[in-house]
């Protein structure tokens, strides 16, 4: 038994660090518009901005506000009075509209221009109302106060109607936090019953599968976390309390399960990310709930965010030594269907992690590749610095939704497969689906070599390419390439190595030329096959060839592990749109 770790910091102020963060926004405060101003950023649907230079956030717009409420300064009151008069003013209150009880993003971009619009915005923002009414309610003019329960029944409203099941994480923790304190606050019993159903569906469907739908995301854990926290600090009801507390528990394992101290990285495979680093929001969050156990940046210096006061966000001291103490092991997680076999063709969704105190590999055995998801990443000690190294197929220069990744993994061995679908999205899963035809001047794929890239080797070898990172080398063997049936079609298949300015590609071109279209529907073949592997420190543990077949329509690419079980299966042929 692992023996636990007691918090290490005993210099955290977080009101010192609250007001020192306020006086960090001062600047971006706009007194004309009542709200905080940000330079414009857009993950390139919903909102149908292009070109603006700066926006005003209705969501961090009430998070300052609460923000300078929770200083508890006089000097500050009247400007968060001022920001949420205003945000709330902003919100839909015409029942007839779909967008009932939502904000938009953006102050500049009313609902009816957004693309679609965000119903998320009902539980983002209703949530930081409801905070504020909780914490500050004694402190606001009687006609503020009125308004905000008003804006607090519209957000409730539209998030009981909505009714999000509990595979959307995120949005059934928030929901389930607005309605149930607001029916504590504000004496509405059906808004607390609402919450309380919410968060036992939610509790539920996670101990029943062992783990969040958007499992070990980084970003999404995080906001798990905070919002489960705040829950359970707010409410005054003692199943809520034992509820959230049980699901922290199960939350702050799996973070714990998957830091890996050497390289201070979170290992993967990651459902959502945005990042292949952890951020310094990240790093400050996981200082600041470790207690210090894990320490990137000075107390003081500490990038303290609003939202992290009087949340009660803290690590269990159980699992403190897993972010200092090294180790090698493996976790394997069963996602989606039954627990009958690990591979692939069990039909179930795995998640396989090997972590060594040099280096972690994860893989998910299918997933998509969207530029959120990381269903192969690798993080390797860089003598002290971490590295990584990611998949990626690039349709000119962005990641290609309906490239379609399979794999099986035995410790640092990890043999996968690419195919493609053709009833899929491009940039996203499914807000723009390509109907199997794309328009291209390149097609690739890509693994991506990031983080500190001092000393590291990469080159090509017979087989494919090698990775030296630290004390560790990788070998990427090629097994199977085909992606053949369109003009221009690639007839060698070696792997390319491009050192850019903060990365090292390795690529293998699938098309590059001029534009033109790829039918997917009518390629002859589409699907490849590779390994990568940890080098083996004896010759007696090289990994044997992996066993390739054809199934007998020649639609499909049965691929097998050689002496092991579990394999997977390629869509040789994509075939007409479903």
């Amino acid at each position: 038994m692992k023996e636990t770790a007691e918090p290490v910091n005993k210099e955290m102020n977080h009101l010192q660090l609250l007001i020192q963060r306020m006086a960090g926004l001062e600047s971006r405060y706009d007194p004309g518009i009542c709200m905080l101003r940000s330079p414009f950023s857009s993950p390139g649907y919903h909102t149908t901005l292009k070109q603006a230079e700066f926006i005003h956030s209705t969501r961090d717009s009430l998070s300052y506000a609460l923000g300078l409420l929770d200083t508890e300064l006089a000097r500050y009151e009247q400007r968060a009075f001022d920001i949420i008069r205003q945000v709330i003013s902003l919100q839909d209150t015409d029942r007839s509209h779909d967008t009932f009880g939502i904000w938009s993003w953006f102050y500049e971009e009313p609902l009816h221009q957004m693309a679609p619009p965000d119903w998320n915005w009902g539980d983002f923002c209703g949530s930081r109302l409801v905070q504020a009414i909780a914490r500050h309610g004694h402190r606001l003019p009687d006609s503020l106060r009125e308004d905000m329960i008003y804006s607090i029944d519209y957000a409730c409203e539209a998030i009981i109607r909505r009714n999000v099941g509990p595979d959307y994480t995120n949005i059934a923790i928030i929901g389930a936090f607005v309605t149930r304190i607001a029916g504590e606050q504000l004496g509405r019993e059906d808004y607390a019953a609402y919450g309380l159903e919410r968060l036992r569906k939610l509790y539920a469907h996670t101990m029943e599968h062992g783990a969040f739908q958007e499992y070990n995301s980084p970003v999404y854990t995080y906001i798990a976390i905070l919002e489960l926290s705040k829950l359970q600090s707010e409410t005054t009801d003692s199943t809520v309390k034992a509820l959230t507390g049980e699901l922290l528990e199960l939350t702050w394992k799996t973070v714990a399960g998957y830091y890996h101290p050497a390289t201070a990285q979170w290992s993967g495979p990651h459902s959502r990310s945005y990042g292949a680093l952890l951020n310094e929001q990240s790093k400050a969050f996981l200082q600041m709930a470790t207690g210090g156990a894990v320490r990137f940046f000075p107390w003081k210096e500490l990038p303290y965010e609003e939202e992290w006061y009087r949340s009660g966000i803290q690590c269990p001291p159980a699992y403190l030594a897993d972010f200092m103490i090294p180790e090698t092991k493996e976790v394997r997680q069963l996602l989606e269907g039954e627990r009958e076999g690990e591979g692939q063709m069990d039909g179930g969704k795995w998640a396989v992690t090997y972590m060594t105190p040099q280096f972690s590999i994860g893989s998910f055995t299918h997933s998509d590749l969207w530029n959120q998801r990381r269903p192969l990443v690798v993080y390797a000690d860089n003598h002290g610095q971490p590295a990584y190294i990611r998949l990626r197929c690039l349709h000119d220069g962005y990641d290609y939704c309906s490239a379609r990744f399979k794999s099986l993994q035995e410790a640092g061995h990890l043999l996968f497969g690419v195919d493609f679908i053709t009833d899929g999205g491009d940039t996203h899963p499914n807000l723009d689906r390509t109907g199997g035809i794309i328009e291209a001047a390149d097609l690739r794929l890509r693994l991506e070599i990031g983080g500190c890239l001092d000393g590291i080797i990469a080159g090509p070898t017979e087989e494919g390419a090698s990775i030296i990172i630290g004390g560790t080398s990788f070998n990427l063997t090629t097994w199977f390439a085909a992606f053949s049936g369109h003009a221009g079609a690639v007839r060698s298949w070696a792997w390319e190595i491009h050192n850019a300015e903060d990365c090292i590609n390795i690529d293998m071109i699938l098309y590059t030329g001029p534009r033109r279209s790829i039918d997917f529907t009518s390629l002859q073949q589409a699907a490849l096959v590779f390994s990568l592997e940890v080098q083996p420190e004896e010759e007696d543990e090289v990994y044997a060839e992996p066993v390739l077949e054809m199934t007998d329509d020649g639609g499909g690419l049965r691929v097998n592990s050689s002496g092991r079980d579990g394999g997977f299966l390629l869509q040789l042929n994509p075939g007409p749109a479903k």
